[in-house]
């Protein structure tokens, strides 16, 4: 078993309610109740009752809840505890990071990156129910003052177009299209970002269930729609087929952020070392309306 499945055995016992569980731990319903079954698996009992309507804590449930809550206070105190760089700093991502990450932190602290690769809201959730330190993903300000989450700006990637043709002449943002995907496990973050961008700009926004945000289905999209399509941040690992072109969107060029995620109250040394050392040399976004886009909840959007 892991700390993060008692974690979230602990919150289904309190809410009751896979659904608003799962919003709590800002993971996916299905992935909460399959760690939960996981956790039933090793520890040979059954949690909760559950059907359509309820879920209730078995006797065994009831029995381990305050055992369960008295262990995980002692692994958050072992990690308060523990004595400056000596512990190391657990950082999750999405898909990127800084290049040089390992030469800036060198010296500072000793830092695990994590290599279970997760959507943005995930990792978020991962570093508000401590199974991690840091995250590197996009996080509007209301999920941070909602999970007591600091953010610091690491990174900032400008989206383009990729279109049928070979014109790579700029397109303006309202002649764009997005694709918004019906995984939302995976996808949330960005359908949120694509829709605000949708009505702020008057770009198009289209409704998939293919997978099409990345890899060659986007391409297939693109050729399908016969319109420029932004490029998501997830950036694509498929060389751009001859028949397709990138193309700068301008007018205003929608950028998206990407955050340095830690806790409000975590204050050990080695956490602020990182920090430091991974933004202290970032610049801001360029707060004119006129030439650059940002939800209007982006912690980093000059104009909140």
């Amino acid at each position: 078993m892991e700390l993060r499945q008692l974690r979230y055995f602990v919150a289904v016992a309190e809410e009751l309610n896979f659904g608003r569980a799962a919003a709590r731990l800002r993971i996916a319903g299905p992935s909460l109740s399959q760690q939960i079954k996981a956790l039933e698996r090793d520890l040979g009992v059954r949690l909760f009752d559950r059907d359509r309507r309820s879920v209730a804590l078995t006797a065994a449930g009831e029995s381990l809840l305050p055992r369960t809550r008295a262990l995980l206070d002692q692994a958050d105190e072992l990690r308060r505890s523990a004595a400056g760089g000596s512990a190391p700093v657990r950082l999750g991502y999405v898909n990127w990071r800084p290049p040089d990450l390992a030469a800036r932190v060198s010296g500072v602290a000793q830092v695990h990156v994590d290599a279970w690769v997760l959507p943005s809201h995930a990792q978020a959730g991962r570093v508000a129910d401590g199974s991690i330190d840091l995250a590197i993903c996009w996080v509007p300000a209301a999920d941070l003052a909602a999970h007591n989450l600091d953010a610091r700006l690491i990174g900032v990637d400008r989206l383009y177009a990729v279109a049928t043709g070979t014109d790579p002449a700029p397109v303006r943002a309202g002649d764009t299209t997005v694709l918004v995907d019906a995984d939302t496990a995976t996808w949330s973050s960005w359908n949120r970002y694509a829709e605000e961008f949708a009505r702020a700009t008057g770009a198009r926004a289209v409704r998939i269930d293919d997978g099409g945000v990345t890899g060659p289905a986007f391409f297939d999209q693109v050729r399908r729609l016969d319109r420029p399509v932004v490029n998501s941040p997830k950036g694509q690992t498929t060389p751009l087929p001859p028949d397709l072109v990138r193309r700068p969107v301008v007018r205003p060029t929608p950028c998206w952020t990407w955050a340095l995620v830690s806790r409000r109250d975590d204050d050990r040394a080695a956490v602020r070392d990182v920090i430091a050392a991974l933004t202290h040399d970032v610049d801001p976004v360029d707060p004119d309306a006129d030439t650059t886009w940002l939800p209007a909840d982006d912690p980093f959007n000059p104009r909140r």
